[in-house]
């Protein structure tokens, strides 16, 4: 298997300039891991640069459901609905550890978006255009069943709920996993690795681009016979870098959630609820916490650093106690938040939550694939058609033939468990494993979920090393974790680890607390940090720390 690590980062630049690629991916998102895993497979030489962390951007920050889209259906989104519907199943069999089933609850009350006919109607057209299996179809509760269920929601006016299922994921892992299969498979991936300018040729045709060390500040030139911008909410900009920002043009929103410990807010079961501006928010409990969002307001500030304002703060809390009236949380039991960006494609006169979420190629005069919009449930789908796009351009300008797309059945890096049904003997196993080895139960199926048929790595690291994790002065389990985040998914600073590798900042902000320090000391001796560079990455995981915790005044 080809090394993902963080200790070959200048081999990993050295290596994109050594050949020409088949074709070169700019972003290291969800789409970009997607794009890249499909060419990747298909026998292409691939390289993938992102420009800060995989998953950073969009990728980390969303509502962390792989989902049918059932709201579209308002908007006659009919296409969309039974597209994703069907992919999220595929996503979900290709990577049942870092995806999930989750009942979710659409109580209906007087003078509300939803009834109980229009409801039963919606669900019911749902199931069929999204191919739900049988055992996950939709029911209906009495307002009875539907306070038993949830005994939280607001019972003044309850005409009843839907049930129906979604799939719950870790964005962020998500993300990884997809991309360390394309490195399986021979892609080149590096972040912190910067797009500043392309390269073209004398008819003005794209041969290449210069990518900038992030870390270094060195300059690269990589060669490929055709770019992808896959850079979510930077394809515009890369766009704008190719000249051939014209047309349509994306329009950036920013949705914003806020997390709870149960100890404040005891939710049992997964809500999707209307807001007091008719705005749809789901509320989700996930491992002692609630986390509750999201937000949907037009957005221009910095686009790699979205925050929290005190009126998304305020917008939020405000929906909870109009849904949920006996839990009365405030601003100071936020635990923690995250804020994200959406790259739509802007459509005139239209609200940001009324835009739709399809996605578009464009492609420049230049040869500038790039794909803008659309969802993390469609990620693959969006992937073979960039991919498709590719195998017939290199056919037609270079006779080179590549296969048809492989990704549908294909688990991704973890998912080697035989599917669903097999990852619950595979977990089984797994967590009697770890705790054979010392683990306790609950963390070694916390570790068996987060890490899938990667676990075996990670144990035998926290098998074999207890003496170095003793030495470094690290938890034993953080020091597994951080040592296999280094040396297989490029872990290179401590936001990485915090934020994208173990989703701990926004779910369990104390562990950050107890752990930075140590894992910094380590991260820094490990990878011949500067007394610099160490300053600024803590410097940077303490800001985001505060952010999480603290909004910004009215903007």
């Amino acid at each position: 298997m080809k090394r993902f690590s963080s200790y070959d980062r200048q081999k990993q630049f050295e290596k994109l300039t050594q050949e020409e690629w088949d074709v070169l991916v700019i972003g290291g998102g969800i789409t970009g891991s997607g794009i890249a895993l499909d060419a990747a497979s298909r026998g292409m030489k691939t390289a993938v640069v992102e420009m800060q962390d995989f998953a950073a951007g969009t990728s980390s920050r969303s509502t962390k459901l792989v989902h049918g889209g059932l709201r579209y259906l308002a908007q006659f989104e009919v296409k969309m609905v039974a597209e994703v519907g069907k992919e999220r199943e595929i996503v979900y069999e290709n990577g049942p550890h870092v995806t999930t089933p989750e009942w979710m609850m659409l109580p209906f009350h007087e003078g509300g978006n939803f009834g109980p006919l229009q409801t039963n109607v919606g669900l019911r057209v749902y199931d069929y255009l999204a191919g739900v299996k049988k055992s996950e179809r939709r029911k209906m509760m009495s307002p009875e069943e539907a306070i038993e269920r949830e005994p939280l929601v607001r019972r003044d006016g309850l005409k009843g709920a839907g049930y129906y299922v979604e799939y719950k994921t870790d964005d962020a892992r998500l993300t990884l996993e997809v991309m360390k299969k394309a490195v399986e498979y021979g892609a080149t991936s590096t972040n912190y690795a910067k797009v500043v300018d392309f390269i073209y040729d004398e008819s003005g045709s794209l041969t290449g681009a210069k990518i900038e060390d992030t870390v270094s500040g060195e300059q690269y030139h990589v060669k490929a016979k055709k770019i992808v911008n896959a850079g979510g909410p930077w394809v515009d900009d890369l766009r704008e870098i190719d000249g051939s920002k014209k047309g349509k043009t994306l329009q950036l929103t920013k949705g914003v959630h806020l997390v709870f410990d149960q100890s404040v807010f005891p939710l049992k079961q997964a809500i999707y609820f209307d807001s007091p501006d008719g705005r749809m928010i789901f509320a989700i409990p996930r491992d002692g916490k609630t986390y509750v969002g999201t937000t949907d307001t037009t957005y221009e500030d910095n686009i790699a650093h979205p925050t929290m304002t005190e009126a998304d703060r305020d917008y939020i809390l405000d929906a909870i106690h109009m849904m949920f009236p006996s839990v009365e949380v405030t601003a100071d039991d936020v635990e923690s938040s995250w804020a994200g960006v959406r790259p739509l494609i802007h459509e005139d006169g239209k609200d940001p939550s009324e835009i739709s979420r399809k996605d578009e190629i464009f492609i420049s005069d230049s040869g500038l694939i790039s794909m803008a919009g659309g969802k993390l449930t469609g990620y693959r789908k969006m992937s073979q058609q960039a991919v498709d796009i590719v195998r017939d351009q290199l056919m037609e300008e270079y006779g080179i033939r590549f296969s048809d797309s492989e990704t549908k059945h294909m688990p991704i890096s973890g998912g080697e468990v035989d599917g669903s049904k097999g990852f619950k003997q595979f977990k089984k196993e797994r967590v009697e494993l770890g705790t054979s080895i010392g683990i306790d139960e609950q963390t070694a199926s916390q570790l068996v979920q987060l890490y899938g048929a990667n676990v075996d790595a990670v144990f035998h690291v926290y098998k074999n090393r207890k003496e170095d994790a003793e030495k470094e002065n690290i938890d034993p389990i953080v020091f597994a974790q951080l040592v296999y985040g280094m040396e297989a998914e490029l872990t290179y600073k401590p936001v990485d680890f915090f934020i994208r590798r173990t989703a701990a900042l926004f779910f369990n902000i104390q562990y950050v607390r107890d752990h930075k320090d140590s894992v910094i000391d380590y991260m820094a001796k490990e990878l011949n940090y500067s007394d610099e560079q160490k300053k600024e990455y803590t410097e940077e995981l303490e800001k985001l720390m505060e952010e999480a915790v603290k909004p910004i005044e009215h903007v």
